[in-house]
């Protein structure tokens, strides 16, 4: 078994509950199990701005897939919940990212592991830090020590939503 995170999100629609079966797709399949669930975050959105906020959450899963099977699995997912790629980091219904997968270090022209900017990005690492605090990070640095070491990011604890709604 693998264990991997996932970051996933989203800004149209009802953005928890799309994460919500996002998630339970993932469980679904049977060769995926959710183990953890961070809570939701709502973030601003970064790169292009002009779009409503994100509604974000990170979950670790135990997995007897490759990182290029469960990739393929998050692709169908996403289609199957809505989801169109049109402007890059612009609003989506689902967003699932694979952040890391075990000790895995790749580099392909579909899929780079560990996830090449979340150590950027507070909407990754607050709810990351939150499940997984000592989790090594790719520079040796915890999951905690990067979040605390972003400063002020406008990520925020989504307290009107739960896993359970």
């Amino acid at each position: 078994m693998a264990i991997a995170y996932l970051g996933l999100g989203g800004n149209l629609g009802d953005a928890a509950n799309s994460i919500r079966t996002a998630a339970g797709l993932l469980a679904s399949d049977g060769r995926v199990r959710v183990s953890s669930r961070s809570s939701f975050y709502r973030t601003d959105p970064v790169g292009y701005e002009d779009q409503p906020e994100f509604t974000n959450a990170v979950i670790e899963i135990e997995t007897t897939l490759t990182a290029e099977e469960l990739l393929g699995l998050c692709l169908r997912i996403e289609q199957n919940l809505g989801r169109q790629r049109t402007i890059r980091w612009g609003p989506r219904v689902i967003d699932i990212d694979i952040l890391i997968y075990d000790n895995l270090e790749m580099n392909t022209p579909g899929l780079t592991i560990p996830h090449p900017r979340m150590m950027e990005r507070g909407f990754v690492m607050a709810p990351l830090a939150e499940i997984a605090p000592d989790l090594t990070m790719p520079d040796g640095r915890t999951a905690d020590e990067v979040y605390v070491g972003l400063g002020p990011s406008g990520v925020r604890v989504a307290d009107d939503m739960s896993w359970e709604d």
